[in-house]
């Protein structure tokens, strides 16, 4: 007997890949999604989902190299973030396109941050692109989107897990994926390491230590009034993208404690880092065994 799943995914930047696992396994097991909310790259997969791209879009993330990764990331020398993004835009343009959320066959939410207003912006109608942008700009990393007045962050930054906005069906089941859990980590697959590309990428994810080291020295010098020069950060891109991870997490459990999901699905933060697309494979695999786990304790 087919059961209606109200689907709500976490954010997680690209440990929100294993939500496709989640995804596929819920509906190899007989479930029906019959509406998704998402932050961040929740957000994404779960549009992209209820678009009905989300095969397409999957075989595209499989084919991910860290050669990608290196090249989507089109670095800017402006202080509101690392990267510009236009290359991402232009790719999530080509499965998206010009769609509103109003045409998708189940609704659908996700939540950005406006740090104009201080308060949390839900998207249910609309661009679906923008909503998206919107929802993934991680503060420091990607530029805000400016829309109608305010300056969109990350919705992960007030409702990383946002179970308060799915829509909800006499009968469904809640199911909550959190990509952000506090569990150790053993990776499903065993997967190859080339040499060349570890140092390669890791040449790349130091670059990026020290351009968000220089944003955060450009803020601190800004407001450092004749203080004594403050010592160069290491490794801040990875400091901050940990401690994002835990303040998500914190609130996630907060948020499943008051909403009370029927399954919870927990992937570890630990599984992958911000910006390691090239795991999609690994990624996907952990997000299906996690949802058979969490099925079967049911």
């Amino acid at each position: 007997m087919a059961k209606n799943a109200a689907l709500v995914l976490s954010s997680g930047g690209a440990r929100g890949v294993a939500h496709i696992g989640v995804i596929q396994e819920l509906l190899s097991s007989g479930y029906t999604i019959t509406s998704v909310a998402g932050t961040s790259m929740g957000s994404l997969v779960g549009g992209i989902y209820a678009k009905g791209s989300l095969p397409e879009f999957t075989e595209f993330l499989l084919r991910f190299t860290k050669m990608d990764v290196i090249k989507f990331m089109d670095l800017t020398t402006g202080h509101g973030g690392l990267i510009k993004g236009k290359k991402i835009l232009k790719m999530l343009d080509e499965f998206i396109g010009k769609t509103s959320i109003e045409e998708l066959p189940i609704p659908y939410t996700c939540v950005a941050a406006d740090l104009i207003g201080h308060k949390e912006v839900v998207f249910d109608k609309g661009s679906l692109l923008l909503a998206i942008r919107a929802s993934s700009s991680i503060p420091t990393v990607f530029l805000p989107v400016t829309h109608e007045g305010m300056m969109l962050v990350d919705g992960g930054v007030l409702n990383p897990l946002p179970l308060d906005l799915v829509h909800r069906t006499e009968n469904d089941v809640l199911i909550a994926v959190n990509v952000n859990a506090n569990i150790p980590y053993q990776s499903p697959l065993n997967m190859p390491k080339l040499v060349s590309l570890e140092q390669h990428y890791g040449k790349v994810r130091a670059a990026l230590n020290e351009r968000w080291s220089d944003v955060i020295d450009h803020y601190v010098e800004k407001y450092r009034n004749g203080r004594q020069p403050k010592p160069k950060a290491v490794n801040m891109f990875d400091i901050i993208s940990d401690s994002i991870n835990l303040a998500q997490n914190k609130v996630a459990n907060i948020s499943i404690e008051k909403h009370k999901p029927d399954v919870i699905i927990n992937i570890s933060h630990s599984s992958a880092s911000v910006f390691d697309f090239y795991k999609s494979e690994e990624l996907i695999e952990a997000g299906r065994q996690a949802c058979r786990e969490a099925l079967g304790r049911r």
